[in-house]
């Protein structure tokens, strides 16, 4: 089938003066949001790995540069402080001497279940228009509309820093200089969909990813990332071709790759989460 598609926007109806940036106001103090701030005995610990699954793509056959992908966006339902968000991994090393960079769309019910954005000292924020929590919008609608976005991350060979754009705007860059595995290239790139679970009375979250919905329902129904592609060493952007496929648990989240012809290498991923076959 010959797919169509429209772009999202990042939204935000102001602009800062030259030399400054927007600063995002703490979710608490959002007008029209109403947030239940964590305590110590609720707070749900989202950089704990056995809480995470994933239905994800990766490379892991070069030195990479950079990474891109067009992603359509949703609003799953999460649960329980739990997220739910669609991103590119960029990572080098292993063990306690891992660096990774991620960028995509998340949602949380704006609960504080990590550290993003410009939450955590390292990224650096140029765009005088938006930044890197500004609100995405139109959604896509379950066989609708779909809504992308683009995102690609990629290294500056004369600064050494990785650059973020989205919908061809550079957002902000890391500095190299708060790296040791990344500071030259990556080793893995991975493009997917993510979840916590936090396992409440011994039961599977509903927390949904992507769509809500299971890949085999195909486009406009299930949630996708499109052109995948990775940059090497001279700059150069290719389309990924060769890539394992991991998912933590199948009966909850899927993956399957698609056939769309204009859509380059692409994948549908996701599912609702709890079900009479994803019960833990």
């Amino acid at each position: 089938m010959e797919a169509k598609t429209l772009e999202a926007q990042l939204l935000q109806d102001w602009q800062c003066p030259q030399g400054t940036v927007p600063i995002v106001r703490s979710p608490q103090y959002r007008l029209g949001q109403k947030t239940t701030p964590f305590s110590p005995s609720n707070q749900l610990d989202a950089n704990d790995a056995k809480n995470h699954e994933f239905a994800q793509v990766s490379a892991t056959e070069g030195n990479y540069f950079g990474a891109s992908a067009r992603f359509n966006l949703w609003k799953p339902a999460t649960f329980n402080g739990e997220f739910s968000l669609a991103q590119i991994w960029l990572v080098a090393g292993d063990g306690q001497e891992t660096n990774s960079l991620k960028a995509g769309w998340r949602s949380d019910g704006y609960q504080r279940t990590g550290c993003y954005n410009l939450e955590c000292p390292g990224f650096v924020q140029i765009s005088n228009k938006f930044g890197p929590d500004a609100v995405l919008a139109p959604l896509s609608r379950y066989a609708g509309d779909q809504f992308e976005i683009s995102t690609y991350i990629y290294k500056d060979k004369k600064s050494g820093n990785w650059w973020l754009r989205v919908n061809e705007i550079d957002l902000g860059y890391w500095p190299s200089s708060i790296f040791k595995k990344l500071s030259d290239r990556a080793d893995i790139v991975s493009w997917g969909g993510e979840i916590v679970n936090s396992g409440l009375q011994g039961r599977h979250t509903s927390t949904q990813m992507g769509s809500g919905h299971f890949p085999s329902e195909g486009y406009r129904k299930a949630s996708y990332i499109r052109n995948i592609r990775y940059v090497d060493e001279s700059g150069a952007i290719h389309d990924v071709q060769n890539v394992f496929s991991f998912v933590t648990k199948p009966e909850c989240y899927g993956l399957q790759r698609g056939d769309i012809p204009n859509y380059g290498t692409h994948f549908f991923y996701g599912g609702p989460g709890y079900s009479d076959k994803c019960l833990v």
